[in-house]
C-alpha cells in the first residue's frame, strides 16, 4: 500500500510525443497528477480523459504536470489520444502489470468486446489517480476496483487551491497501532 509522505514506486514509460516519462526527474513546482485509466476499449475513460486534458492548463498554473497512463501499447494509446483531442495531455504507454500493482492498481481479465466494440486485453489495470510531490512522494490517491465513480478533476483543482494557501500537508500518513 502506498503512504502519503513516503516515496513511491519508481516510474519511467515512453510517452507518444513528449520523449520518455521519468517521475524520479520530473520537474514542476507542485508535482504530477498520474492518470492510471484502463485503455482504448474503456468508454469511461475516454470521457475521464477529455475532462483532464481540459484541465491540464489549469493544473499547469498551479506548478502541476499531468500524465495519463495505461497497459496499452502505443497504438492504441495513439488511438485514445486522437479519440480524445488531445493537444496538452501527455499520454505514456506499456505500463507493466506489475508496475501497475506497485502502485496499487487493480488487475482485471478480459470480458471480450466492450459496449463500444473494442476488444478489452487479456489483463489490464483498473483506474488509479495519483499526486505526486516534486520530491515523488504520494500527496493524494485514489484507486478504482471499477471503471466507475472517478474523483473529479475540478474537485481536486479545488483541493490543491485550498492546500497551497493553507500549507496544507498529505493526510493518511499514520503507521503507529490503532
Amino acid at each position: 500500500m502506498l503512504l502519503p509522505r513516503q516515496k513511491t514506486p519508481d516510474l519511467s514509460l515512453s510517452t507518444l510525443d513528449h520523449g520518455d516519462f521519468d517521475l524520479a526527474s520530473e520537474v514542476s513546482d507542485r508535482g504530477t497528477v498520474i492518470c492510471f485509466y484502463r485503455g482504448l476499449h474503456c468508454p469511461i475513460c475516454a470521457n475521464y480523459l477529455t475532462e483532464l486534458q481540459k484541465r491540464v492548463a489549469d493544473f499547469a498554473e498551479r506548478g502541476i504536470k499531468t500524465i495519463a497512463i495505461s497497459s496499452d501499447g502505443e497504438e492504441r494509446t495513439r488511438a485514445m489520444a486522437d479519440k480524445i483531442g488531445a493537444d496538452s495531455l501527455r499520454f505514456a504507454y506499456d505500463l507493466p502489470l506489475a508496475k501497475a500493482k506497485e502502485w496499487g492498481l487493480y488487475i482485471s481479465t478480459s470480458r471480450g468486446k466492450t459496449s463500444i466494440g473494442i476488444e478489452e486485453p487479456a489483463l489490464f489495470s483498473e483506474p488509479g489517480l495519483f499526486m505526486v510531490t516534486p520530491e515523488q512522494t504520494l500527496y493524494y490517491g485514489s484507486v478504482q476496483t471499477m471503471p466507475f465513480v472517478r474523483p473529479h478533476f475540478s474537485e481536486l483543482l479545488g483541493a490543491v487551491d485550498f492546500a497551497i494557501k493553507n500549507d496544507y500537508p498529505a493526510r493518511g500518513e499514520y503507521t503507529g497501532e490503532v
